[in-house]
């Protein structure tokens, strides 16, 4: 259990994803370049297995903004993009109406 005020410190936000690509050499790992509205992060995520890069470009997700960068396969994550997984696979979580780019989810 994690109390309400640590809760409060994620910070997450709506990105618009405007490219991915498959990172070399891993068959899971995805390169996404995020829009956070103010800036552009690149993310790293495990998500390969489940998406193709292009069904990804355009859709607007969930991310978690605060974390610390963290390094994988020589490449800066700034970022992590929520997603929920089962035994029958791996959906990431996106908006079902257009939001503003950036919006703080509450």
């Amino acid at each position: 259990m994690i109390s309400f005020e640590d809760f409060e410190k994620i910070d997450f936000r709506l990105a618009k994803i405007i490219s991915a690509e498959r990172v070399e050499g891993s068959d899971k790992l995805l390169k996404i370049e995020a829009d956070l509205g103010e800036e552009v992060r690149q993310i790293i995520a495990g998500i390969g297995k489940f998406y193709n890069p292009e069904e990804l470009v355009g859709k607007n997700v969930v991310i978690i903004a605060n974390l610390e960068p963290r390094s994988l396969m020589g490449l800066e994550s700034q970022g992590m993009i929520l997603a929920a997984k089962d035994e029958s696979g791996l959906s990431v979580l996106i908006t079902e109406k257009e939001i503003k780019t950036g919006t703080k989810i509450t």
